[in-house]
């Protein structure tokens, strides 16, 4: 039976996923189950989006609660449930301003065309570059791709959009060097999650920071992965001391309704004005239900604890096996974003877990990423020590 609907979706799907070969067709917490009703360990939670783990009870019912009442009206009107989802967001964050969309490549889309509006508006033409991290991941727009410093993701659709440059990660004296007076922002993930799961340095965050105020220019975190609770903090940004100028948000903000944001502070969010940007589904009713439901259940129950005290159990745990496998050669991540590198291809680790029962995923060389939801326990996470003491043990042979 699951065959043969692998066999129709590669007939009737566009072919843009290499897929992990089992339908899925239930999730409950840390678990999804198959067609065939074997269960799974999910260690990668949709790429980061499901942080309160599948089915969580309040976001169901807050969308069920809303589909039954107003699914859609546009942004043409205000809409309490957006304006609840605005509230929270701002209250809880550096930012002043809230911009709604439907994805993490339309939230950066919008950063970045805030950030060129802004140098407009506030010094001129000619200040519209952008420099950006080599080995970083920001979309799959022409925009967006034109910001990730990774050439495999731009073959093939040249010519990009112009004003991107791309310096060196958790390098300072790089981005001194590429400052010009057409820079008008520095783009940055505070964790490469896409490109092998690097973290940033705090001192080079916070020296970026003093240098793009000096300097107005905006400092834009991409916090698409490193948002909404997935490194022990709300926001990625509370554990560097520093406040950005415009975060972009998605993955995890509706722990699966589709739904993608930036913030920044008024001065800033001032350069969109009407008509200068939109979207249709940004922020619709649905969408802001997801937002309430998942922002409320993160800051009122011990989720952001559960994912520090887990997130430094996993890694410490991690660790111990990188000393007993010679060919685990770095465990490294925040939270609970994290990243096991080996001297082997992954993508047979990877399949090695599935058919453990257990779902990672490969990240840029061989490095793949741990992303089990933010709710998880420490039952769960032995489960998985267990299953990879095993796998490991096989490498070694």
């Amino acid at each position: 039976m699951q065959e043969e609907w692998i066999n129709k979706a590669k007939k009737y799907i566009a072919d843009t996923y290499v897929r992990f070969p089992i339908v899925v067709t239930r999730g409950e917490g840390c678990w999804v189950w198959d067609m065939h009703g074997r269960r799974y360990l999910d260690f990668l939670s949709g790429i980061a989006v499901c942080n309160l783990g599948h089915a969580n009870k309040n976001v169901v019912e807050a969308l069920a609660y809303q589909a039954a009442r107003l699914g859609h009206i546009s942004n043409l009107f205000y809409m309490e449930p957006q304006i609840r989802a605005a509230e929270l967001l701002v209250e809880n964050s550096f930012g002043d301003k809230v911009f709604f969309c439907n994805s993490g490549a339309e939230a950066n889309e919008a950063a970045i065309k805030l950030a060129r509006r802004y140098s407009w508006k506030n010094h001129g033409e000619g200040r519209f570059e952008i420099i950006a991290m080599e080995n970083s991941f920001h979309g799959r727009t022409m925009a967006t791709m034109s910001a990730t410093g990774q050439e495999k993701f731009k073959v093939g659709f040249p010519p990009l959009l112009e004003g991107f440059s791309f310096v060196p990660f958790n390098d300072l004296e790089a981005i001194e060097r590429a400052i010009t007076p057409k820079t008008c922002a520095i783009m940055l993930e505070l964790i490469q999650s896409e490109g092998g799961v690097y973290v940033a340095d705090p001192q080079y965050v916070q020296k970026l920071r003093k240098i793009t105020r000096e300097k107005d220019i905006l400092l834009i975190l991409d916090e698409v992965q490193t948002g909404m609770g997935r490194t022990g903090k709300f926001f990625g940004y509370e554990q560097y001391g520093i406040e950005p100028d415009v975060i972009s948000l998605a993955k995890a903000l509706g722990n699966g309704f589709p739904v993608g944001a930036i913030i920044a502070k008024d001065q800033v969010m001032a350069a969109f004005e009407p008509g200068t940007h939109a979207s249709t589904f940004g922020g619709n009713p649905l969408a802001a239900s997801a937002i309430i439901a998942t922002v409320d259940t993160l800051l009122s129950e011990g989720v952001l604890k559960n994912c520090e005290t887990i997130g430094t159990y996993l890694l410490n745990e991690l660790t111990k096996k990188r000393k007993r496998f010679p060919f685990i050669t770095d465990v490294r991540g925040k939270g609970l974003l994290l990243g096991i590198e080996t001297t082997i291809p992954t993508d047979g680790i990877v399949r090695e877990f599935l058919s453990e029962g257990v779902i990672v995923a490969a990240s840029k060389g061989n490095v793949f990423r741990l992303l089990p939801p933010l709710i998880i326990g420490k039952e769960e996470v032995d489960i998985f020590l267990e299953i990879a003491e095993r796998i490991f043990e096989r490498q070694k042979a």
